[in-house]
């Protein structure tokens, strides 16, 4: 039952003591604010890297060699590991039942393409068809790489839409012919790619064609293989780490490599990366809810002392409302009702507030790190009424120690 008489006593009592009442609140609002902040952050921090790990596919393995650092049967160090179109059908053939996608790559840095009087250095790759799976490469228009392109040799090209902004403007390029260091490619289609314009700012050939034009040979730069997943995550990542490793040293084996020359043979495991990453985002989350954790309890306390001294000093009404009848329980409900609704007020101020901020500076964050930091608005909720159940059970025990005063000593106190 709504009693307009003990909330009138209530807001009398905060008002004579504002000093008091908007300190406590204050520290309880604060204590929300910063879990609020500290948990929008974290998230945030778990958004940046999750896009980090979307520009490509996540349970990718990649491979690419160097020189050799150590001298091995007979052979001396200084070599450099070429690795050629047998090494990538070897191993594929030999993980070919773990194997989602595969693809081989040639790669050309700062190449020259142009289009009628516009001419930029893009980067080429020569791929294999599936790398467009491997690559997260959403086709916007026309197709990617096929089957037919890569036996052909076909001088085809699927370019990037930030090279196609460059050089088409708005016209349309599928069917137009590029030219790459003077020779002609038809564009077949333009991709979009979730890493953005530095990804979009390349052109895909079929892989065949780069080594027949640039001069390669069977020669080739890296070998991508995504690895099938399994339903358990730890065991897709121990999965992925044999392959991995079984890779490297086949590798070594075949180029003649020692064992323990990590220069020479390098194998990239993202999906053992991402596991890394995700217990050290589960770390930081875990830092971050016990720093809020205890600041609101730090709020707590204070709420708890405050009351204290409440009790202390209205120890002589109470003494008076005892004797005038009042019930323990009347008591207890007086002083609790007061604690409750400056936790209450004082929480959902600091949560509206630390969202408030979060819907602000989120937008304005330009970091690959930190993106979209935001806060589970039940998460929130939950937290400020757990706060205030905090607060209540602060507030009973003196409440309870109020209720258990004698009138002849509570009117004695002075």
């Amino acid at each position: 039952m709504f009693d307009i008489e003990r909330w009138q006593e209530i807001f009398e009592t905060l008002r004579k003591n504002k000093l008091r009442t908007f300190l406590t609140g204050l520290s309880v609002a604060s204590g929300i604010f910063i879990l609020v902040i500290l948990l929008g952050f974290s998230k945030g921090i778990e958004n940046g890297v999750t896009s980090q790990f979307q520009r490509d596919a996540t349970n990718l393995i990649t491979v690419w060699t160097g020189t050799t650092t150590k001298s091995y049967k007979g052979l001396n160090p200084g070599r450099y590991i070429q690795l050629k179109n047998e090494d990538y059908y070897a191993v594929s053939r030999k993980y070919d039942d773990y194997i989602d996608y595969k693809s081989s790559l040639y790669s050309i840095w700062g190449g020259t393409i142009s289009y009628k009087n516009e001419t930029g250095n893009y980067q080429i790759r020569g791929v294999m068809p599936d790398h467009q799976f491997i690559e997260n490469a959403d086709i916007g228009v026309g197709r990617f790489v096929n089957q037919s392109d890569f036996d052909e040799f076909k001088k085809v090209a699927v370019i990037g839409n930030k090279l196609k902004k460059d050089l088409f403007k708005d016209e349309d390029p599928i069917d137009k012919n590029i030219s790459i260091y003077g020779m002609n490619f038809k564009v077949i289609g333009v991709f979009y790619d979730p890493g953005g314009e530095r990804e979009e700012s390349q052109a895909y050939i079929p892989v065949s064609t780069a080594q027949k034009v640039f001069n390669a040979g069977d020669n080739i730069r890296n070998m991508l293989f995504t690895i099938k997943m399994a339903d358990n995550f730890e065991e897709a990542v121990e999965l992925s780490k044999n392959i991995s490793q079984n890779v490297e040293a086949d590798l070594k084996q075949m180029h003649t490599v020692a064992p323990d020359d990590t220069s020479a043979v390098r194998v990239f495991n993202t999906l053992e990366e991402a596991k890394k990453i995700y217990s050290l985002i589960g770390t930081i989350q875990a830092v971050f809810w016990f720093v809020g954790i205890g600041t609101i309890i730090a709020g707590i306390v204070g709420v708890g002392n405050i009351m204290l001294i409440i009790v202390k000093e209205r120890t002589k009404e109470i003494g008076i409302r005892k004797a005038l009848g009042a019930l323990p329980m009347s008591i207890v409900g007086m002083i609790l009702q007061e604690a409750v609704f400056v936790t209450m007020f004082a929480g959902l101020f600091g949560l509206i507030f630390g969202l408030g901020l979060l819907e602000i500076i989120g937008p304005q964050i330009q970091s690959d790190f930190i993106k979209y930091p935001q806060v589970n608005f039940n998460i929130a909720l939950t937290t400020v009424f757990l706060l205030v159940l905090a607060g209540a059970l602060a507030g009973f025990f003196p409440a309870y120690r109020a209720a258990k005063i004698k009138p002849i000593i509570a009117l004695r106190d002075e």
